[in-house]
């Protein structure tokens, strides 16, 4: 199944809301000392998959998973920190 296929089937503002409250309950265990990486979560079974790039976080998440769509969130950053950053071409 494609990205955009299963995008589709996903509720993505279930997504990120679940994403998100999963993601405030795990943080303390990655920040401060992996700040600027990326985190790929599972909302359903919440585990977690880390990598330098949101790239390679979702690949690791898809050697496992396949056929899911994963909240992805920056280490130590807000939403609109990433925004920003993305807005500015960094």
């Amino acid at each position: 199944m494609g990205n955009e296929e299963l995008i589709k089937k996903v509720n993505i503002q279930q997504l990120a809301d679940e994403g998100s409250r999963i993601y405030e309950e795990l943080k303390g265990q990655y920040e401060p000392e992996q700040n600027g990486r990326f985190l790929a979560i599972d909302i359903e079974t919440k585990n977690v998959y880390v990598g330098d790039t949101s790239s390679e976080a979702v690949e690791k998440a898809r050697v496992v998973h396949p056929d899911k769509v994963f909240y992805v969130v920056k280490i130590g950053f807000s939403a609109s920190e990433v925004l920003a950053e993305l807005a500015a071409g960094t």
